[in-house]
């Protein structure tokens, strides 16, 4: 089976879709009988099935190198030359319309992976008509779509109040022997100039505004020594203050995992989450993680792994991070690294999802029937 992944949430230091699509394609390529192609933009056009193909995309500026694709018809005619027995697509934007034509035409299943809340991100620049008008774009693009994967029961709640059907709910996961407590190194706190008894907190991922940096900040500045934030995915290596220090985005994994592991606990501001793979990497590393209840993560997050806290503001993610120091934090960074072996491991991830591949491709639910009319 040739499965295709495409999207246009791809780009250089871009964060979890990126993370999900190497992390499957690791597995996929692993295994008998299975290629994996991946179509993202690109610098230039470089049809390579079974690797990584680009077509060639203006990037965006001030956006990290992300490129955005304005070729559809090159988009679904590079879909047809790769030849996939099935694709997926993580947008909701031009691959994901080409995506539908060429599926059409070639009668194979597509699923539509929606990592991304459009209706909830257009709400916050265009209001309410923003979210109808988002509601409405989906409902017309996913109907096309043999089913519609959500990362969590929060977006799948979501979709489905939006009026959006075939909806299956597909967790990420995690690449548990990368991510590993036996990455921890004691050197990491002399390395950034902390004191050996600096209680030391950890963010990793974009520094957008969408992560509420600042409350993460707020929170460790109330409590003051011995309490140290390190955030992780900044330009360049910096202090801001006497509680912050910046590190810039970690690439390597086993450099990522080491950050993970050294420090005490995973501190998550974000409320607009749809699953949450940092939460999975610090699990991994047997790190709790003290984060607020928004988005998907009181999905992962529960009193057996970390502290939940009572609200999306400094005061309370302050009290949470107190509370977590108040309990057995080795026992629960071992109930974590315990849940993601039995439920997040890639290759039980990845089984699942082949098994829902495998299903459309026995009956697909749209494709074929669609292959007369796929205007949007």
């Amino acid at each position: 089976m040739h499965i295709l992944d495409t999207t246009l949430f791809y780009a250089p230091h871009s964060g979890g879709v990126k993370r999900y699509l190497h992390e499957k394609r690791r597995c996929l390529t692993q295994m008998d009988g299975i290629s994996h192609t991946l179509l993202v933009p690109g610098p230039r056009d470089a049809l390579i099935a079974g690797g990584i193909a680009t077509l060639a995309c203006p990037r965006l500026p001030g956006r990290a190198g992300y490129r955005w694709p304005l070729r559809r018809k090159a988009w679904r005619d590079a879909l047809l030359t790769l030849a996939p027995d099935v694709i997926e697509v993580g947008d909701p934007y031009l691959p994901a319309v080409a995506s539908i034509e060429a599926a059409a035409r070639m009668g194979i299943p597509a699923l539509a992976f929606a990592h991304s809340d459009l209706p909830r991100l257009l709400g916050r620049y265009l209001g309410r008509s923003g979210v109808r008008g988002a509601e409405a774009w989906l409902r017309r693009l996913y109907a096309r779509f043999d089913a519609v994967l959500a990362p969590s029961r929060v977006i799948a709640a979501r979709l489905a109040a939006a009026g959006i059907a075939n909806i299956e709910v597909q967790p990420l996961g995690v690449d548990a022997e990368a991510f590993h407590p036996a990455r921890a190194d004691a050197d990491l706190r002399a390395e950034l100039g902390l004191p050996a008894r600096a209680r030391l907190l950890l963010f990793a991922g974009r520094l957008a505004a969408e992560k509420n940096i600042p409350m993460l900040r707020a929170a460790v500045g109330r409590l003051g020594a011995p309490y140290h934030l390190l955030l992780v995915g900044g330009a360049t290596a910096r202090r801001l203050d006497a509680h912050t220090t910046v590190l810039p985005y970690e690439p390597d994994t086993a450099r990522l995992a080491r950050l993970y592991a050294s420090c005490d606990a995973l501190l998550h501001a974000g409320t607009q989450e749809t699953f949450g793979m940092v939460v999975l990497e610090a699990f991994a590393c047997a790190r709790p993680v003290v984060a607020v209840p928004a988005g998907a993560l009181p999905e992962l997050v529960d009193a057996e792994v970390g502290v939940l806290a009572r609200a999306a503001t400094a005061e309370a993610l302050a009290e949470a991070i107190t509370a977590l120091y108040a309990c057995d934090r080795g026992a629960l960074g071992a109930a974590a690294r315990a849940r993601v072996e039995r439920d997040y491991a890639w290759p039980r991830v990845i089984a699942q999802q082949l098994a829902l591949y495998r299903a459309l491709r026995q009956s697909p639910r749209i494709a074929t029937a669609a292959a007369a009319d796929v205007s949007l």
